[in-house]
């Protein structure tokens, strides 16, 4: 699949113009991970800073691909996202943050294993779309943007978005046989 990309193309997470804080991972079950967040004003202050703060974060989490604001105590629909260098990545856009995002398109479905820095002990086989389009905001432009990816982003973009609508991958997993104890920890 060729990646697309409609607006993302030039931003990075500098072009907040803040430096982000790293903040604290709440753990299941912390009531935050199972409500929907609020849609944000994607140009205002107080959102600008909370994308920067999920980038520091994120990048001082070994392992970690993707964090989403719930996961930090803010009931927010605000994610950032980077695969660079997982050795499951095919298409990469590199570390970006997107608000009130949703997917607009979802096509070959695989189960495949995930993990959560927010349920640190387990991992589960959940059914994801490999090939998947979703539209959202860039924080601080207010840019829309669209993006289309496959494998293994596509799979970290539904993991965020699922937390952005209070959901973790354990309520996305077959049953009990598809959880397992995690046997490395990043």
């Amino acid at each position: 699949m060729t990646a697309q990309v409609t607006g993302l193309d030039g931003w990075t997470p500098e072009a907040l113009g803040v430096p982000g804080e790293v903040r604290p991972v709440v753990a299941a079950p912390h009531t935050v991970l199972s409500r929907t967040g609020a849609e944000v004003d994607a140009t205002s202050d107080e959102v600008v800073r909370l994308a920067a703060d999920l980038v520091a974060t994120m990048r001082v989490s070994p392992g970690c691909v993707g964090l989403a604001a719930p996961q930090i105590g803010v009931g927010a629909q605000v994610f950032a996202v980077d695969v660079t260098g997982h050795p499951k990545s095919v298409t990469v856009h590199g570390t970006f943050v997107l608000c009130n995002a949703r997917v607009v398109e979802a096509s070959r479905w695989k189960a495949g294993r995930e993990g959560c820095m927010s349920v640190p002990d387990l991992t589960g086989d959940v059914k994801r779309a490999s090939r998947l389009v979703v539209e959202g905001t860039l924080p601080g432009t207010g840019r829309q943007v669209r993006i289309a990816t496959d494998g293994f982003e596509a799979r970290a973009l539904q993991h965020e978005i699922d937390h952005c609508a209070g959901l973790l991958f354990l309520d996305r997993v077959a049953g009990a046989h598809a959880v397992y104890q995690r046997k490395v920890y990043l």
